[in-house]
């Protein structure tokens, strides 16, 4: 766990770093999010975020209304982490459930290094992990070991009964960090709803192999959580074409739904380098920040 830490560390170190240079950015508004307890409403003017319109407000005819935010003192943070077996896909050491945890941990330390409040939910069709908020470097010790070393009760995924859990618990407006293969179908709404309350920031975790099918005849495959056989023809092009398809439109409508609703979306393979992702999230976020 000691080089897992070190590893985390020199992550965060580097991403700290490089906000901090491109443009005289200030790494604390990365999570400082744009407002972050509702306070009022007011009439728009020229100028004001379109994100912080309320639409429920707006929509009853008297004009449009904007929604006006007290200063935080105290931020809050939390990581939503998919843990379902389907994560378990990709080369040693490369699997999605590898990359998802270790982006859960380096933004953990961020997050806590600002000073914010940070909670952690890992689920899969039920809650695997709850880590209450807290603050500190010992507390993102903990909370990142228990993710680590989390053995699963269920393999199975339900993003839409995870989504509505954390609506539940989550009252107060926090950024949110949902870290997903998004293996699932039927969560859209929650995932709106949950954008619309919180700061929301989805990343996105896929392996080429989920896209890109070796050609090697009939062969079985085993789903994930389910745990059953099923034979296809990976030199079938009709077949390949159809699963890639699936695959990227998979992407694509989960990045509309982000677009649509003000969320952050990015998508890491575990085959890359994701600090270069997250560094430019940040970026964007931060000048997002400076502008509102």
């Amino acid at each position: 766990m000691r080089e897992l830490f070190k590893k985390l560390r020199k992550y965060e170190i580097k991403i700290r770093k490089a906000v901090n240079n491109q443009m005289q950015g200030d790494f604390h508004s990365v999570f400082k999010g744009s407002g972050l307890e509702f306070d009022d409403v007011r009439p728009y003017q020229y100028g004001d975020d379109v994100r912080t319109i309320d639409w429920n407000v707006s929509a009853k005819g008297h004009g449009t209304f904007v929604k006006t935010f007290k200063e935080d003192k105290e931020q809050s943070v939390y990581f939503l982490v998919d843990v379902s077996a389907s994560q378990n896909i990709g080369a040693t050491g490369k699997q999605k459930m590898d990359i998802t945890k270790e982006i859960a941990g380096v933004l953990t330390l961020s997050a806590l290094k600002e000073g914010s409040q940070v909670g952690l939910i890992a689920f899969s069709d039920e809650r695997e992990l709850y880590i209450k908020q807290g603050k500190g470097q010992n507390h993102g010790y903990y909370a990142i070991s228990r993710l680590f070393d989390l053995k699963t009760n269920s393999t199975k995924t339900n993003l839409e009964k995870a989504f509505s859990y954390i609506l539940g618990i989550i009252k107060r407006r926090s950024v949110i960090f949902l870290i997903s293969d998004f293996v699932d179908e039927g969560y859209e709404h929650h995932l709106k709803a949950l954008a619309r309350r919180h700061d929301l920031i989805v990343i996105h975790v896929k392996d080429k192999m989920e896209t890109n099918l070796p050609t090697l005849g009939i062969v079985p495959i085993e789903d994930k959580e389910t745990g059953k056989i099923k034979w296809v023809n990976t030199s079938s092009s009709a077949f390949k074409k159809k699963f890639q398809q699936k695959n990227r439109n998979n992407s694509e409508e989960l990045r509309d739904i982000c677009k649509r609703n003000q969320a952050d979306y990015v998508l890491v393979d575990t085959q890359e380098d994701f600090i270069p992702k997250l560094i430019k999230l940040f970026t964007i976020r931060n000048l997002s920040t400076k502008k509102a």
